[in-house]
């Protein structure tokens, strides 16, 4: 497809989602960490959108605004009452007016596209074709609309409750996706009529229309499960599934292992490097970054964290957003990290919690450690030198700071700065009472047992 062809992307945002049961509006349910809306905008800006279109529903101000964070130069047009996907295609009509080249419309709830496959549809418009429709070879065609003629030349698209029996076993069926040829889109769509049961404008008779003008529509064909529509919480899950399939086969393929693939849950944003180990049960979240080498055992969970080269997580570990661990670090079993450089070769490889913090190179954290970081209205950060040594089962009351090299007695409590290479101790005496135990044992009434 030549490079110059201009594209209008417009996406329907304004359907109903009460099959979600849900608050939110549908298309802001989530798959891989980024909401559905989210993954179509991407989705189509990457296929070579030079302008974005999204047709949104009364009272969907959240979804306007998901809109503009993805998609800053996207603009958003109101659908004020649903009477047809053609209809909502003509609330952007102000857009399709400019003149484009193709105007691609998707569906916001289709998460699933992949770029590649939307140029294609576009690259289907080169023929001298006014519409290019989407279609996949169904495994169970119920209630689709089927693609009558054949990819080259699409006659028509028949609803399942209008078709005949010859019809119904037609294989072949409307993904929703389509392209026009944008000197033809206004023509065919004011062309519409409601002419039917429901009273609705719809997009798919632009097919007949165009096959009746003497440019007969074509399809590509697409795999099913790319062209997955999601309408409710079952749906919702196959459509996560499938996205889980592809992102653990891209991190493999990247030079990751994953040990147990299917047991591992990645965000769609997640960075990893070559010769990464994960475990088994790992969960990535948002924002992650993961260097060459490092190895995240084990019922780990990530977000918003950056690991260096040959850092070691967990297993049982927890690093939350903020957290930046650099190159040789280790972070082990039930440790919590939050908002805190770990430095090169540092330690914390037992039960401790590190937030609003620095940890330098070196250090070692013993068990039980804690950087009292919340005072209970304000954040406060604790400053932790290179090579210090902090005792087991510490606590330090930020705001502190640890000079380099100093030493930590366990079961402190630190209030105060430590000087470089100092040792602190913040507990009690230990006192010792010979024959206490003893005493203390006969003072008391025998206890009575029973079998």
């Amino acid at each position: 497809m030549p490079q110059e062809r201009r594209c209008l992307a417009i996406i329907l945002a304004a359907g109903e989602g009460t099959r979600m049961k849900s608050a939110r509006p549908k298309v802001l349910h989530e798959i891989a960490g980024r909401p559905m809306l989210g993954h179509v905008l991407r989705g189509v800006i990457a296929a070579g959108a030079d302008n974005v279109a999204v047709v949104i529903g009364p009272d969907a101000a959240a979804v306007a605004a998901m809109a503009g964070k993805v998609a800053p130069g996207a603009r958003v047009f109101l659908q004020p009452k649903r009477l047809g996907t053609a209809h909502a295609v003509l609330a952007a009509r102000e857009a399709i007016e400019e003149g484009w080249d193709d105007v691609l419309v998707v569906y916001a709830d289709t998460p699933l596209l992949k770029p590649t496959t939307l140029k294609s549809l576009r690259g289907r418009l080169t023929s001298g074709a006014d519409v290019a429709v989407l279609s996949f070879d169904a495994g169970d065609p119920t209630g689709y609309g089927r693609i009558i003629g054949d990819p080259d030349r699409v006659l028509a698209i028949r609803e399942d409750k209008d078709a005949t029996p010859a019809e119904r076993a037609i294989r072949l069926c409307n993904a929703g996706p389509m392209a026009l040829s944008g000197a033809s889109a206004l023509r065919l769509l004011d062309a519409v009529s409601a002419n039917n049961a429901q009273g609705e404008f719809y997009l798919t008779d632009v097919v007949a229309l165009a096959a009746a003008g003497g440019a007969p529509p074509v399809a590509l064909i697409a795999p099913e499960s790319e062209v997955m529509g999601v309408n409710d919480r079952v749906q919702l899950a196959a459509a996560e599934h499938e996205m889980q399939i592809r992102l653990r086969e891209a991190a493999m393929r990247g030079g990751a292992t994953l040990i147990a693939p299917e047991t591992v849950f990645l965000s769609d944003d997640a960075r990893i490097g070559r010769d990464v180990l994960i475990e088994p049960h790992v969960v990535i979240g948002r924002g992650v970054t993961i260097a060459d080498g490092a190895v995240i055992h084990a019922f780990s969970h990530l977000e918003g964290a950056t690991i260096g080269a040959g850092v070691s997580v967990g297993p049982f570990a927890r690093l939350r957003p903020g957290a930046d661990l650099a190159g040789g670090a280790r972070v082990g079993n039930f440790v919590e990290v939050k908002n805190a450089k770990v430095e090169a070769g540092a330690k914390i490889n037992h039960l401790s919690y590190i937030g609003d913090a620095r940890v330098g190179a070196g250090a070692n954290i013993g068990a039980g450690t804690i950087t009292c970081n919340y005072d209970g209205f304000n954040k406060h950060r604790t400053d932790i030198g290179a090579g210090a040594f902090i005792g087991s089962n510490s606590a330090l009351v930020a705001p502190v700071t640890i000079g380099d090299g100093a030493f930590i007695g366990s079961g402190s409590v630190i209030t105060e700065d430590v000087a470089a290479d100092a040792l602190a101790i913040g507990r009690g005496r230990q006192a010792a009472k010979p024959g206490w135990a003893k005493a203390f044992r006969n003072s008391r009434p025998r206890k009575i047992t029973h079998d």
